[in-house]
């Protein structure tokens, strides 16, 4: 089976086309994410090309759950629709909606892109996490769920744990029934914040579009951050604006084709 596989800012994806799968989309995920024993990715963006044209992707991550989308897997398709079809603009749809990309520059294998990634909603919200009490954050809906958290600590440690610890906790926490992604963010300035990502599905991972808007907004919405922002994850900065909190957010970060090849399947 041919595959491709991209990253953006580390956070990295495999895609394939829907056409050649079957219905196998949750094992391919489980059998090729496996990083010791495959090819190794925190998700598949399965490519569909629908008889008008059109596409639409499916994401399932390294655990073989479907999500709604990601905006660093839908940014790396466009990528590499840009690099082997010479699209550099395309609409891709996904079950978070369409998302339009835009190919600012590249060098033929790095592409940076624009992303419409909809409009964020946030929504301030207290929870209690087993084991740890009440955790003030913020659920925020981007296509698919988060919940933010803000933290001034130098390892984005909150409650007395680790960000990664906590993360897991509130991720598949019986109050997401769904699961739910989950951001650790600190506001550095008014035109800059960092962040962690814990992703459901998948854990810990370097960077996350959607993490990003997510984070953004609701530094935006709630802390009075600028409506146009830095966001830095582990894996580098990607750039949003938010004109108004009714207005689209526009994504702007790179995306990389590692490598084309086949896998045994």
């Amino acid at each position: 089976m041919k595959f491709v596989k991209a990253h953006a800012c580390g956070n990295d994806f495999l895609i394939l086309e829907e056409a050649v799968v079957g219905r196998r989309h949750a094992e391919l995920a489980r059998r090729l994410c496996s990083r010791n024993t495959s090819v190794g990715a925190d998700g598949i963006e399965f490519l569909g090309r629908r008889t008008d044209g059109s596409f639409f992707l499916r994401l399932f991550n390294a655990d073989g759950s479907e999500a709604e989308l990601s905006g660093n897997g839908t940014r790396c398709v466009a990528a590499w629709l840009a690099h082997s079809e010479g699209l550099n603009e395309v609409s891709l749809g996904t079950h978070g909606g369409v998302r339009t990309c835009r190919v600012i520059s590249s060098d033929g294998t790095t592409f940076e892109i624009e992303s419409g990634m909809g409009v964020p909603r946030v929504m301030p919200r207290s929870i209690v996490a087993e084991g740890v009490g009440v955790v003030e954050g913020a659920m925020v809906n981007v296509g698919n769920p988060h919940y933010v958290l803000f933290v001034d600590t130098p390892d984005f440690s909150a409650h007395g744990l680790a960000w990664q610890e906590l993360g897991a906790k509130i991720s598949t926490s019986p109050l997401f029934p769904h699961g739910t992604n989950v951001e650790f963010v600190r506001i550095e300035s008014e035109a800059e914040i960092s962040f962690r990502i814990y992703e459901r599905g998948c854990g810990p991972t370097t960077s996350s579009g959607t993490g990003t808007c997510a984070s953004s907004s609701a530094a935006i919405a709630l802390r009075g951050a600028a409506r146009e922002l830095t966001a830095v994850a582990e894996g580098g900065a990607q750039r949003v604006v938010w004109p108004k909190n009714d207005a689209q957010m526009m994504l702007t970060g790179p995306a990389e084709i590692i490598c084309i090849g086949e896998v045994l399947v």
